[in-house]
């Protein structure tokens, strides 16, 4: 690919981000829903300006890099008030991680017609509701506490665990791992190790932001903790593959708790970045997305998404939250809320090239129904949760509260 052709690449996409990103603003729709489509009219499906395959190998570096620092303000911003809140996170990753992966694994079978072991990774690709678009989303319709912590939380614990858990599941079925003792090694490898390198490199990271001079902060401090961020996540992809995800995650909520680090100011900062990542991405991993892809689905590969989306979140949601403190507008709006993101497409779109490469048949059909997920939930979801959660009463007072008022910070491009 020609340096011209990889700039207009770079140009269309940016320029498409920002344009969708405006119309957010003018429209007041949700930012993620017209960035989504911004992709699919710049790619295959529409006038065919981008085509992300064309970067090649630095696909995934970029989508990687912009991924962990998207994750690192999530964790920065991560909070769990109390105990109940807390509880609530860990019951609903919990019984989805159980629920959720094999109602997935025997719907893609069944009713999109997936073969087993693309069935398996289909269900843990799309296993985590994203970041990337709950987070703008609660802050755009001010949901009241502690809905938006909840919402936040799963989506920033089951990402990476899902992320790493299909990788497994893809090396499962091309035969690089032999059997499930081993999936189960690499999966308390790759999380445990990310976990314990990211807490480690966020504490030094702390301890380095707690010593720059006032005078000196901001710039400073910004492009020390994305030099940090992106050395972490890039040698704990070379040392375990796919640990960088919960690395990221880990050194954020690191970095957020620590009250000499100036978290607020950091926070400002890295959200702007973590935004812009957000415009960029979007549109071009749905370019990716093809029509011939799409249709082979069918009626199938819809009541497969439907399925997920309106039986099992409700009953995992109700299972999860049985016995706590939840109204049941609350637990209604749970179960509804649950759009995949940018690390489910990235991952998607990754993958569908391995299989391709490997030869495994059904690999367009298992990126088209992850795509048809992202499009049925984020459309679907994204452009009622406003309304919903204004009819059931669960919106903010005046005085919202950490995820409220973080809200009413937010430029109005940022939904």
């Amino acid at each position: 690919m020609t340096p011209e052709r990889l700039g207009l690449l770079w140009g269309v996409t940016v320029f498409a981000g920002a344009v969708a990103q405006g119309l957010a603003w003018l429209t007041g729709l949700p930012g993620v829903v017209l960035l989504l489509s911004a992709g699919l009219v710049i790619g295959r499906s529409g006038f065919g300006l981008v085509e992300p395959l064309d970067l090649g190998a630095g696909l995934g570096t970029v989508v990687g890099l912009l991924v962990s620092l998207v994750l690192f303000d999530g964790g920065i911003n991560l909070r769990l008030p109390d105990d109940g809140t807390r509880q609530a996170v860990l019951r609903i990753v919990l019984v989805r991680l159980v629920l959720a992966l094999a109602a997935g694994l025997l719907a893609a079978h069944w009713l999109a017609g997936l073969n087993w072991s693309l069935a398996a990774v289909f269900s843990a690709i799309v296993l985590a509701t994203g970041p990337t678009v709950v987070t703008p989303l609660v802050r755009q319709i001010r949901l009241a506490a502690p809905l938006g912590e909840v919402l936040e939380g799963e989506g920033l614990v089951l990402e990476p665990i899902g992320a790493v858990l299909a990788l497994l599941l893809l090396e499962l079925a091309l035969g690089d791992l032999h059997g499930w003792r081993e999936l189960a090694l690499g999966l308390l490898q790759r999380l445990g190790g990310g976990v314990l390198i990211g807490a480690g490199c966020g504490w030094l990271l702390a301890e380095a932001l707690s010593r720059i001079p006032a005078q000196a902060a901001g710039a400073l401090r910004l492009q020390l903790t994305l030099g940090s961020l992106f050395l972490m996540f890039s040698g704990c992809e070379l040392w375990l593959p796919e640990s960088g995800l919960p690395a990221a995650v880990a050194a954020g909520v690191v970095v957020g708790r620590r009250p000499d680090t100036d978290a607020a100011e950091l926070d400002g900062l890295i959200r702007q970045l973590a935004q812009l990542a957000i415009t960029m991405l979007f549109p071009l991993l749905a370019a990716d997305v093809s029509w011939a892809e799409l249709s082979p689905l069918g009626w199938g590969g819809v009541a497969c998404v439907l399925v997920l989306m309106l039986v099992v979140r409700p009953v995992a949601i109700g299972l999860a939250t049985w016995g706590l403190d939840f109204s049941l507008p609350q637990r209604a709006l749970l179960a509804w809320l649950a759009p995949r993101g940018i690390v489910t497409a990235a991952v998607a779109s990754l993958f569908a090239i391995r299989l391709e490469q490997a030869g495994v048949a059904g690999a367009g059909r298992l990126q088209g129904l992850v795509f048809l997920t992202i499009l049925l939930t984020v459309g679907l979801q994204g452009l009622s949760a406003g309304p919903l959660a204004r009819r059931l009463g669960l919106e903010a007072a005046a005085d919202p509260g950490p995820v409220g008022a973080a809200a009413v910070q937010q430029q109005p491009g940022d939904q």
